[in-house]
């Protein structure tokens, strides 16, 4: 087993013993960051699905109402007037021909991708590629759409996904280590309603195991999953 450093030794010894409520969880991210950067912070939801069962995946967006504190960089497959538009919308990349064979030769720029639905005949070639680094536009997540001036503002004011992997673990953004502890909260609680909200109809027994908090140098601190409203109440009801 690794030896843990100095500063994780001291982090872990301030954790409470218990899952506590949201804010209190924030609170104390902020409190044992130790980091010189702005770390983000991440909610991981455990959850009782098998996302080997196609009606057991769980997948989508959603905006979080302070913004993720992450600048995203958005491509654009699009020509014409829809590219104008995507330019003038403010997207970072915009392309057709010219962006698949960059991406084909690996040059990926960017962290976020909305296509016009025209060119996804051309953008399906690159499924391989995009597809794994959760990069392919996909007209259930909004990215695939002739509107791409409301999909790149949406990109770039916080909009997130939320996907659980293969073991039933969804891995979200919620913010800044900078932002206050009520934002990140309330991030929080936008996220878990929306889990919530979105649950597997097939899904059996517990749904939400565990929820942990952490930023990214500094350990995970558990939340009460029973707290389901009042996000921003410093002690769970």
């Amino acid at each position: 087993m690794a030896k843990k450093s100095k500063n994780m030794r001291a982090m872990l010894a301030q954790l409470p013993e218990a899952p506590v409520a949201p804010l209190a969880a924030a609170t104390l991210i902020k409190e044992i960051a130790t980091a010189k950067f702005d770390e983000t912070v991440v909610a991981d939801f455990r959850l009782g699905i098998d996302t080997r069962k196609a009606d057991q995946q769980l997948r989508g967006m959603i905006s979080l109402p302070n913004g993720s504190g992450k600048t995203v960089r958005v491509a654009v497959f699009a020509e014409g007037e829809i590219a104008r538009a995507a330019q003038e919308a403010g997207a970072d990349i915009v392309g057709s021909d010219d962006l698949v064979a960059d991406i084909q030769a690996g040059k990926i720029e960017f962290d976020a991708a909305v296509a016009d639905p025209a060119m996804m005949g051309k953008v399906g070639r690159l499924g391989k590629i995009l597809g794994p680094r959760g990069l392919m536009p996909n007209p259930k997540l909004g990215t695939v759409t002739k509107d791409v001036a409301k999909a790149i503002a949406e990109l770039k004011g916080g909009k997130v996904e939320y996907r659980a992997d293969r073991f039933g673990i969804a891995h979200v953004i919620i913010g800044k280590v900078s932002f206050t502890a009520e934002q990140l909260a309330e991030n929080y609680g936008a996220v878990y309603d929306e889990v919530l909200r979105m649950k597997p109809a097939a899904a059996k027994g517990k749904y939400v195991k565990s929820i942990t908090l952490s930023s990214t140098m500094g350990p995970g601190v558990d939340v009460d999953p029973s707290v389901t409203r009042n996000y921003t109440v410093a002690a769970a009801e």
